[in-house]
């Protein structure tokens, strides 16, 4: 069952919408699904009916709100990916590491378990290193996540688990921001990184061209196996 739902800012003086999926019986933990710069759009909405289906209470946040509310864009439409880019640019990421505190609140409130992850793909994998950073979340996943390397300095406030999957081909985290990835977090305690040699950024989208089966399916089987261990 999917609805949209209204979640108050952190402030209380504003509200934003969440795409929400809720499984067929009792949720045995929340997901926070963390956006790329397409919004909540069709793939996203499909990640979280995914985890719906794997048991999971799946929410979205719009977290393009301030910028356009209920944007949704196909990367594969040149157009619309200028947009995205264009909407990224303004994009304050800050405000969003605030909203998805906000639905991370919210639904832990939806569970008896109390336990909440989050997982992010694109600039949604580098709002997830933040969440783990920054919040008091279970467990995050990042996919390719973009300029992680500027974000080292807060690894240690990453108290709880996180796993990150790296595209090796990626155009938006070259090389020199993959080997920094790896000398600044292989050490660390709580996270866990796995590379996809030859993988392009998008690999594991739902739908369009950038997905890659084989590697979409080793991520997320890895992600599944994460959030078992990790939200349980």
């Amino acid at each position: 069952m999917s609805e949209t739902v209204s979640i108050a800012t952190l402030s209380g003086d504003d509200s934003f919408n969440a795409y929400v999926a809720r499984p067929a019986g009792g949720a045995k933990a929340a997901i926070v699904v963390i956006q790329e710069i397409f919004g909540v759009n069709a793939g996203i909405r499909r990640k979280c009916d995914k985890l719906a289906e794997e048991g999971y209470l799946a929410v979205a946040p719009d977290l393009f709100w301030r910028l356009e509310p209920g944007i949704e864009l196909d990367p594969d439409i040149e157009s619309e990916m200028q947009k995205a880019f264009d909407l990224f640019g303004k994009f304050d990421q800050d405000a969003g590491i605030r909203d998805i505190e906000s639905t991370i609140h919210w639904a832990r409130e939806q569970v008896s378990s109390n336990k909440v992850g989050a997982v992010g793909y694109c600039l949604g994998g580098r709002l997830a290193y933040m969440t783990a950073a920054r919040t008091d979340v279970n467990a995050s996943v990042g996919y390719y996540a973009v300029g992680v390397d500027n974000l080292l300095g807060e690894k240690h406030a990453i108290a709880h688990p996180l796993m990150l999957h790296i595209a090796g081909n990626d155009g938006f985290v070259p090389p020199e921001v993959q080997q920094a990835m790896h000398e600044g977090l292989d050490d660390h305690p709580k996270v866990t990184l796995h590379d996809y040699p030859g993988m392009d950024h998008g690999f594991a989208t739902e739908f369009g061209n950038r997905r890659s089966n084989e590697a979409a399916e080793l991520a997320d089987s890895r992600t599944a196996a994460f959030f078992a261990e990790n939200l349980a």
